[in-house]
């Protein structure tokens, strides 16, 4: 099993980032979150950072500096040359979603793109966003998820299990749409659509922006 372990470790540490880097930066991807990420404002928050491939996407003199949140290490290092050319500052936080050290009502802007399929507890780390996000700030997401045709969904709930095993915890099947309203937001605007070119089970996307739901 050592070996096995080796793999694994190589995969998550240098393949997986780079495969993550290739797919997220990719003109398709890139051109869907082009419509939501030069919204961002003030004080920043993105949850899951990965290497990096928004930082361009950001508008320098709307946004005063982002705090990054990325757990991987392999995924920071693959970031770094992003980074260094990103005209906004950025302030790595390296915990797990679900765990924001960031104060209450502290973010005008939270970006999450292509990383609440991938939060194990993806309710919880809602909540984490839902307290720090000021009561008149912005929720901009660009994720993939449940499809609306059952034969579509039927495939993904088929495939997640293996899905999940190769894609760091992916989930082909989250229903984005319910997550969110299920943990206090309201949507502002919100699109969904298939990407062109990808396969129906893992491109079914949903994207715009959200606010706290005020009662």
């Amino acid at each position: 099993m050592p070996f096995n372990g080796a793999v694994m470790s190589l995969y998550e540490g240098k393949i997986f980032p780079y495969l993550v880097n290739r797919v997220c930066s990719s003109e398709q991807v890139m051109s869907l979150k082009a419509k939501v990420i030069p919204l961002a404002t003030g004080k920043v928050l993105e949850i899951g950072m990965g290497t990096g491939a928004n930082l361009s996407l950001y508008n320098k003199n709307r946004v005063e500096f982002i705090w990054g949140l990325e757990p991987s290490a392999g995924m920071r290092k693959q970031a770094c040359s992003n980074v260094e050319k990103s005209a906004v500052e950025v302030k790595w936080l390296d915990l797990p979603g679900e765990k924001i050290p960031l104060e209450n009502e502290s973010v005008d802007t939270i970006v999450l793109t292509f990383t609440l399929c991938s939060i194990p507890d993806w309710k919880l780390a809602l909540q984490q966003m839902h307290r720090v996000l000021k009561p008149e700030g912005k929720l901009l997401f660009c994720e993939h998820g449940r499809a609306p045709e059952v034969n579509v969904q039927k495939w993904q709930d088929r495939l997640n299990p293996f899905w999940k095993k190769i894609g760091g915890g992916c989930h082909l099947n989250r229903p984005i749409e319910s997550c969110l309203k299920e943990t206090g937001f309201q949507f502002d605007d919100l699109q969904k659509m298939y990407m062109a070119s990808a396969p129906r089970i893992v491109g079914y996307m949903y994207y715009g922006q959200a606010s706290l739901q005020h009662f």
